[in-house]
């Protein structure tokens, strides 16, 4: 049974929309709701929509050719969603992968002996019907959907937990779903409710096998493909590991959609029979709820198993609970026991953010962290070493969805930062020492830091030859950034102390080579590599001043301030390197390239105001702050002024920066871009801001991680959560 406060959550919900006639979504109806999003791989994907090659077209001259080739790169994988245009026909709706693959996850429920379907029924039997949709909600953790089916009204509960310091439980692989019944004006009918999933989950659908066993009073399947791969993908999904799909239910069945389905509708039960495999073949799962005379409820769980996890130089790291729950169905029956104790952790969080988004930026920024946090942990895993078990040493790998499917990125790692700077600092250690752990072993030959540590998620094999995607002052001086995050968040020094020669090694970098970058990517590698990228060389002032900061060398601090000056100027007559002046403000903005009057959006001087640094002048702050608004395209700021196209995580960098009505344009912008109805994937980090498609999202900018950066806002006025 749910908590009271959560029982009495749903059930307001439930009066407030039904007393409407028309359907209600709250906040906003999202791109796509998150379902169960928990770890990089639950399976999914599929082929490249007609909009990918068009995103070229937002370019300008040169740029176009670069983008084109970016763009048509393998994407990788994430958790199951529910496209926002399908949630008004929500019975016969199905969730996908961000890449739109179909998944078989079937809700129906039985009310006075008439079936309802609620949920994923494409192709109903014909003795049901539709229940009525009535609306629809989400939170940072839960999304909800109210339906009512004859004399009951009945709450879906898609619950993906986030707990931010308790490994344990944000590293199990699974999500709940929360299936609530009530009656209707005082009615008490009689419920039975039914779900059920297939080997879609598995991302293989040929020779599979079903395994059904007992842990308590716990039922659960096992839904394997026989053809395993360690650590190999296809098509970027997963091919080891197994779905796993579980409940304390009443009884339960495998077999043919029909057969199963029809003998719960016809029933109200199942046969407890379990079939081999056989294509199209569904699990499925009952509760007899019995007559419902208050808030009732059915709880299942569902998720994707990988028991070695990553490949990290040859050895295996197995997800964190491991270590306390070794077996899959154990593991189900732990999570499965721990409901209610996720569920008012969930409302702590969802409280916390909705308290930040509110007095950082009004309900507009709060819709936009709410629909961010599940994303955020839905490209990350928490392990421990296979060999030993040791939770004393947790490590975290974040994997680069969607763009390229690199494992250990520090350019991604960097934009999600302010999140965990808020919510948890330690865990940005988690995340930094399997690389600097990696670099310790001197494997690495270049001068500067690893772009990441290894092409592709879950191998971090590193790159003993050297030949990453380099971005040398780019992650030299994110590294040092992040470390000042933790060290800043946490008190803990040791962790520079431990590292001290990298620290050092990599500040040296930007020392010499900082100031005027040879040509290089970036962190946006879309745009192609540039010879003195303005806001590389912002990043090295800043990064100097970070590892001055670090260690308490004053003399890095002011190398630092001494590139701010060259690179913007000492005074407002545009004289820096980096700088020229608006015909429309009279001031300097940041371009592109040094000499180059092509505006771009600096957002490389957040950690600036986030760590007090005092390495750009407040007058360069009001400057852009006024600038901004006025190259402003239709639907938003675009990154940089020959593209026709935004970045969100550096928005709301940007933002976090700026005046009170510049940080309102961008994120009322954002607000819109997510809530226009032109998409369907989940939450992407870039987006057209002009052109044919103003307002469509970026096709290899789903799913990412990188939402953390939407925090920036929050992070900057609120600092770290006294809870964190």
């Amino acid at each position: 049974m749910l908590f009271f406060a959560q029982q009495l959550r749903l059930l307001i919900a439930s009066f407030f929309v039904i007393g409407s006639s028309a359907q209600t979504f709250s906040p906003i109806t999202p791109p796509s709701y998150p379902l169960a999003v928990k770890n990089p791989y639950l399976s999914g994907e599929y082929a490249i929509p007609e909009h990918v090659e068009a995103l070229a077209g937002g370019m300008v001259g040169s740029v176009a050719p670069r983008l084109s080739r970016w763009l048509l790169q393998d994407v990788a994988i994430s958790s199951p969603w529910l496209p926002g245009d399908q949630a008004s026909d929500l019975p016969s709706a199905q969730p996908e992968f961000w890449y739109a693959n179909k998944l078989t996850w079937a809700v129906i429920a039985r009310v006075d002996g008439t079936a309802y379907n609620l949920f994923g029924v494409p192709e109903p039997e014909s003795d049901s019907q539709s229940a009525t949709v009535v609306g629809g909600n989400f939170t940072s953790t839960h999304t909800y959907f109210t339906l009512t089916a004859g004399d009951a009204t009945i709450t879906l509960d898609f619950f993906s937990p986030v707990s931010p310091t308790n490994y344990r439980r944000q590293s199990m692989p699974f999500s709940y779903l929360t299936v609530t019944a009530s009656g209707n004006d005082g009615a008490t009918p009689s419920v039975q409710i039914y779900s059920d999933i297939d080997d879609t989950w598995t991302g293989q659908s040929d020779s599979t096998t079903f395994t059904q066993q007992t842990s308590g009073d716990t039922t659960v399947y096992q839904i394997r493909n026989d053809n395993q791969v360690p650590y190999g993908e296809l098509n970027e999904m997963a091919r080891w590991g197994y779905s796993v799909w579980g409940a304390r239910a009443d009884s339960h069945q495998t077999g043919s959609p029909s057969t199963v389905r029809g003998q719960f509708i016809s029933n109200g039960t199942l046969t407890n029979s379990t079939e081999a495999w056989s294509a199209g073949a569904v699990a499925g799962l009952a509760f007899d709820l019995g007559t419902v005379s208050s808030a009732t409820s059915a709880v299942y769980a569902i998720g994707y198993i990988r028991e070695l996890a990553i490949n990290y130089r040859g050895d295996p790291w197995t997800p964190y609970y491991r270590a306390y729950n070794p077996n899959w169905a154990g593991a189900i029956n732990h999570f499965l026991d721990v409901h209610d104790d996720s569920v008012t952790e969930s409302e702590s969080i969802d409280a916390q953010v909705q308290s930040v988004g509110e007095s950082s930026g009004g309900s507009n920024y709060t819709a936009i962290l709410e629909l961010s946090v599940r994303q955020i942990y839905g490209g990350i895993d928490i392990v421990i070493d296979n060999s030993t078990l040791d939770t004393s040493k947790p490590w975290a790998f974040i994997k680069e969805i969607s763009s390229n499917g690199n494992i250990q990125t520090v350019d991604i790692i960097f934009p999600t930062f302010p999140f965990f700077y808020m919510f948890n600092p330690a865990f940005l250690k988690l995340l930094l020492d399997p690389i600097l752990t990696y670099i310790d072993t001197g494997a690495y030959p270049q001068p500067y830091l690893i772009h990441d540590l290894g092409t592709h998620y879950p191998n971090a094999t590193g790159h003993d030859d050297g030949l990453d995607e380099a971005m040398p002052v780019e992650e030299c001086g994110n590294l040092q950034v992040l470390a000042l995050a933790y060290q800043k968040g946490t008190g803990d020094t040791s962790f520079t102390s431990q590292y001290a020669d990298l620290f050092k090694k990599y500040a040296d970098y930007l020392a010499d080579n900082g100031l005027y970058p040879d040509n290089q990517l970036s962190t946006n590698d879309g745009i192609g590599a540039f010879t003195n990228m303005t806001n590389l060389g912002v990043k090295a002032a800043v990064g100097l001043a970070a590892y001055g900061e670090l260690t308490s060398q004053s003399n890095y601090t002011d190398l630092g301030r001494s590139f701010a000056d060259q690179i913007y100027g000492t005074n407002s007559s545009g004289d820096g390197l980096g700088t020229e002046i608006s015909d429309s403000t009279n001031a300097p903005f940041f371009t592109l390239t040094y000499q180059d009057p092509t505006y771009f959006m600096v957002f490389n001087t957040y950690p600036d105001k986030l760590f007090n640094l005092s390495v750009f002048s407040d007058e360069s702050y009001t400057a852009l702050s006024d600038f901004y608004p006025t190259v402003r395209q239709p639907a938003g700021i675009a990154l940089e002024g020959a593209i026709q196209w935004a970045k969100t995580d550096w928005q709301m960098w940007v933002a976090a920066i700026t005046e009170a009505d510049t940080q309102t344009v961008f994120v009322d912008d954002l607000y819109t871009y997510i809530s226009n109805g032109k998409n369907t994937a989940p939450f992407a980090d870039r987006y057209y801001s002009d052109g044919d498609d103003i307002g469509l999202a970026g096709a290899n900018f789903r799913a990412r991680p990188t939402l953390g950066g939407h925090f920036a806002i929050a992070a900057l006025k609120q600092g770290v959560l006294a809870s964190s």
